[in-house]
């Protein structure tokens, strides 16, 4: 059965879609009594640890990827969005791991919008347990259990877990979204996401003053 107040996010750090959704879950985490679950999907798995140029990963596709890049700036700026002039990309696995213990602290939300940033925005690598170590830091989580979280594979369950998930739901891109048995696949707008709720009703947070 189903959880009637959770909007589950099917998600990989390294997909600029999920990057773009950032603003539009903020609000709704802000404006709905609903409960957000960002679920870790594997995108480019393999993709070594010192990562791979964008030419290598679209080796083949016959993408013009400045013209691309470009393109991604654009729409990052229409969303109020930083995009920096990224040229790699990096294997999010330990990345994922670290958001699900920063989720165990009450933290999951910032990591996700500071991790997102440290790729998109300054291009490094996430990969890497000391610029995961940094990312932890800056929200105010410890950066020495960060790195034995990292070290000891701590969350590598948890990961594992949803990675399943997606591959038993049938999950094939990035961001898809599951509220109740309702699948909506792509960077939706938050007017797609109110109206989803809403027709659900699911019912606006009410301001003290």
């Amino acid at each position: 059965m189903t959880d009637p107040k959770l909007l589950e996010i099917f998600s990989d750090y390294i997909w600029p879609c999920c990057y773009f959704i950032t603003g539009s879950i903020e609000r709704i985490h802000k404006e709905f009594e609903i409960d957000i679950r960002w679920t870790a999907f594997p995108l480019h798995r393999d993709t070594p640890e010192e990562g791979k140029t964008l030419e290598e990963l679209f080796k083949g596709r016959n993408i013009d990827i400045d013209r691309t890049m470009a393109h991604l700036k654009q729409v990052a700026s229409g969303l109020g969005l930083p995009f920096g002039d990224r040229k790699m990309t990096y294997n999010s696995r330990l990345a994922q791991e670290l958001g699900k213990w920063a989720e165990s602290r009450d933290k999951g939300h910032e990591f996700h919008n500071s991790i997102f940033r440290s790729y998109f925005v300054d291009g490094q690598n996430i990969g890497k347990a000391d610029v995961l170590v940094n990312v932890a830091e800056s929200i105010n989580l410890s950066g020495k259990d960060a790195l034995k979280v990292i070290q000891d594979r701590a969350c590598r369950d948890a990961v594992d877990s949803d990675w399943k998930r997606s591959y038993e739901l049938r999950v094939t891109a990035v961001p898809t979204f599951l509220f109740g048995n309702q699948f909506s696949v792509g960077a939706q707008k938050y007017e797609v996401l109110e109206k989803l709720l809403l027709s659900n009703n699911v019912k606006r947070r009410t301001c003290n003053t």
